[in-house]
């Protein structure tokens, strides 16, 4: 393994470290540390620091004060959902905005749009962070960072309530929209108002419906107002997966505007297109309004779709044609042995945190009713049966993907669980087994029989269509997959889309993971946020199945496999009221056990986001975070000085 990679990971493995055991809470010193922070006799600041001495790295020390609700946080710290932070900007100080010429990125999996709130695919919202803006980020140790307003809240200085119903936001004075127009508290608003619309479609419509109200105090205050206490009050406008801000001016125009917005977004951040191809290249030029008047260093951002993950790495890690290459779902070893001592580029394994998985359509792809398949209403001719899910969940040989193609344990384990990583969350009591024969047996107690290699079952055979995006990787694990299932009895169709369209969220698309057509799907979820609810949308079904993806809403909903289970929603709504961190923790677990007891998925390795990058870049500055997309601190990104 080349030193450069072993320095790199070495670097980053405090960022990515996010989780600490159940029973470190409960004995040692750091158990102590912890009941200090909860009775209110040290601060934030101060457990940090106890726990780095006892080796626990800040993120995780950061994720483990995230239970404690605002009221249990102390005078002088900063009792907000993950402390207020700082983005990196080193070697800003003294540049001229522009002057670094262009910055060339390679991301394989070029964007379809630009409207983040209308996503189904990063691809999709990544490639828009670079234009548009959230009120605030997460940052390399998960801590909040004010972005578009002054400081972030908290009850200490005053702008969260006492019962967690409201929380204020003061705004940046002198920011403008890329076109001159100021922005103030109307545009978040109307960003609410848009979003929660179902006629926008968005797929964030549920994470926003929970503010009742936005006040508009005056241009640059802003109060929200939740229907009931509301630990999780950050969620909305916070971070690059779902918190952006929209211009209230171009909204007001409807709904022909707001198609042109999603090629040609105004916003707020360091860039503004210049041209913008679908599924092949964006140009982004310097924003000649931003409000910092010494960045970006950029003056151009070429951002360059097609290709694979390979060729990607080896045009910056091996060429050096490109400074930065997105999300190199690639093989350790092939990666290793493209980088040498004088190589212009390496890759660092230190991104977010992702779980690769296959959705189980419980729905039926195959049967069209009122005009589209995998109604919700429909169950699967045989995934609806426990036992064959069972069987399926036990049948696949987790260790030998995460062996082959990733990192292999510890780094890139193989998983039981859908949210992996945070140990906080991780059930004791839950483990994963590759058993063929204990497949075979429930199989075969279930009433599938063999009728020569495929089983049967009252005429039904065990025939599925298991699809992902064209990957390389993702190819060579459908044949793992593939040949598992086999070896038990079902007869396995591989179907491969174009990343393009698989992750593309056009209504009319029948290829995209949100129709969902098929029986099986599989990609990566990665986490966004230290409280993962919103992770757990993609299981919610919501009243009446609305947050279900179907004809009805435009395919906005985001559980995409149709799972409706009562116990489920419950947790679901209970927790994002729950005030009690010791609740909140046992009603996570509870979601995350009852996906697995149910093989809603099956999820198979937990990896973390590869990025390949020029060494003439500042990589500090990057500021490489396990729950903020690759561009997030694009205003600030620069070379490293010789």
């Amino acid at each position: 393994m080349p030193q450069g990679y072993r320095d790199a990971r070495n670097t980053n493995e405090e960022e990515v470290e996010i989780g600490m055991s159940r029973s470190s809470r409960q004995t040692g010193p750091l158990a102590a540390a912890y009941q200090a922070l909860k009775n209110g006799e040290i601060s934030r600041r101060q457990f940090v620091h106890r726990a780095a001495a006892l080796g626990v790295g800040g993120a995780a020390a950061i994720a483990l004060m995230n239970a404690l609700p605002a009221s249990a946080q102390t005078p002088g710290a900063s009792p907000t959902a993950t402390g207020a932070g700082t983005r990196p900007t080193t070697g800003t100080e003294g540049q001229t905005r522009g002057e670094g010429g262009d910055v060339r990125i390679l991301q394989w999996q070029a964007p379809t749009h630009l409207s983040p709130h209308n996503s189904t695919g990063v691809k999709d919202t990544v490639a828009a962070g670079i234009v548009l803006e959230p009120l605030m980020h997460y940052g390399p140790d998960s801590s909040l960072i004010p972005n578009l307003i002054t400081e972030v809240p908290s009850q200490e200085n005053g702008l969260i309530s006492a019962d967690l119903t409201s929380v204020t936001y003061k705004l940046l004075p002198d920011v403008v929209w890329s076109d001159g127009e100021p922005f103030t508290a109307e545009d978040v608003r109307a960003t609410w108002q848009w979003v929660i619309d179902p006629a926008s479609a968005s797929i964030n419509g549920q994470i926003y419906a929970e503010i009742a109200d936005i006040e508009v105090v005056d241009p640059l205050t802003a109060v929200l107002t939740f229907a009931s206490p509301t630990p999780f009050w950050s969620i909305p406008f916070t971070g690059t997966s779902s918190g952006y801000v929209y211009p209230k001016h171009i909204i007001d125009q409807g709904p022909e505007a707001m198609d042109a917005f999603k090629l040609n977004p105004i916003g707020t951040g360091a860039f503004v297109v210049e041209s913008f191809s679908p599924n092949d290249q964006a140009i982004y030029v310097a924003n000649e309004k931003y409000r910092e008047p010494n960045k970006p260093y950029f003056s151009r951002v070429i951002l360059k779709g097609g290709g694979d993950p390979a060729s990607a790495a080896r045009a910056v890690i091996q060429s050096g044609e490109y400074d930065y290459a997105w999300n190199l779902n690639v093989e350790p070893e092939i990666l290793d042995d493209m980088m040498s001592d004088d190589s212009p580029g390496m890759y660092i394994p230190a991104g977010a945190l992702t779980t690769e998985r296959f959705d189980l359509n419980w729905s039926d792809p195959n049967k069209e009713v009122d005009g589209q398949r995998s109604e919700m209403h429909t169950p699967h001719p045989f995934l609806s049966d426990n036992a064959v899910r069972q069987a399926i969940n036990v049948a696949i040989d987790r260790e030998k993907i995460a062996s082959s193609f990733y990192l292999g344990a510890p780094d890139e384990p193989p998983v039981a669980t859908y949210v992996a990583g945070v140990e906080e969350l991780a059930s004791p009591d839950v483990t994963w087994e590759f058993n063929p024969d204990k497949a075979n047996q429930l199989l075969d107690d279930a009433g599938w029989a063999k009728d020569g290699d495929v089983r049967k079952k009252d005429g039904i055979e065990l025939k599925l269509a298991y699809a992902t995006s064209v990957s390389q990787l993702r190819q060579k694990i459908q044949a793992v997959v593939k040949s598992n299932l086999e070896d038990v009895g079902f007869k396995v169709e591989l179907v491969q889309v174009d990343a393009a369209s698989y992750f593309d969220s056009a209504p009319g698309n029948d290829q995209n993971i949100s129709h969902f057509y098929w029986d099986f799907e599989m990609y990566g979820a990665p986490l966004t946020s230290p409280r993962p609810i919103s992770h757990m949308r993609a299981f919610y079904a919501g009243p009446n199945g609305e947050n279900i993806a179907q004809k009805s809403n435009s395919w906005s909903g985001r559980n995409f496999s149709r799972f409706q289970n009562a116990e489920f929603d419950k947790l679901y709504e209970q927790i994002q009221v729950e005030s009690d961190p010791e609740k909140a923790l046992e009603q996570f677990i509870g979601m995350n056990d009852l996906l697995t007891k149910e093989v809603a998925m099956v999820p198979l390795v937990l990896w973390r986001q590869k990025t390949g990058l020029a060494r003439t870049l500042n990589l500090e500055n990057l500021g490489v975070a396990p729950f903020s997309y690759d561009y997030w601190n694009i205003a600030n990104w620069n070379r490293n000085k010789e």
